[in-house]
């Protein structure tokens, strides 16, 4: 399924799911408690990512403070950040999925994941559909030319 087509869907049902579970718990608990439960989860998924934050920023320092790339820690930022915009988002179903992303081991289990399943090249990174986990990436829309030149001052 092209990329447009799934953010389409994500777009489109996301929010409609968001609104069904704040109507189902409204009507279960109330709509005062919904309310303060959606700001309290909010105010908990930022205090943990803060926490989570500080510490992958330690790590990657300490990575390049050896001469290491941090690549894997990189990702963990990514995923963090992504966490931290779904906390922020009002919603039972997108604050589940960014405490799910807290947790270092899904967190990194979804890294690893996405790793192998990708192959990461100076132009980009790109879907690896072969069978083959070391399929070479595809060809680079920039080529590189070697050559001599001169300059002719007239």
């Amino acid at each position: 399924m092209p990329l447009f087509r799934v953010l389409l869907l994500l777009f489109l049902s996301v929010p409609i799911l968001e609104i069904y579970l704040l109507i189902k718990v409204g009507d279960s608990i109330g709509a005062f408690p919904t309310v303060i439960l959606v700001v309290l989860t909010a105010v908990v998924g930022v205090w943990l990512l803060r926490l989570q934050g500080f510490a992958t920023l330690a790590r990657a320092q300490q990575s390049m403070a050896r001469g290491e790339m941090p690549a894997t820690t990189i990702f963990e930022g990514l995923m963090l950040f992504i966490a931290g915009a779904l906390l922020l988002t009002p919603g039972f179903f997108t604050d589940a999925i960014g405490f799910i992303l807290l947790i270092p081991f899904t967190r990194q289990w979804i890294i690893a994941y996405m790793l192998r399943h990708m192959v990461i090249s100076g132009g980009g990174f790109y879907v690896n559909r072969s069978s083959s986990r070391h399929s070479p990436p595809p060809s680079s829309p920039r080529k590189t030319l070697e050559g001599e030149y001169t300059s002719h001052d007239d």
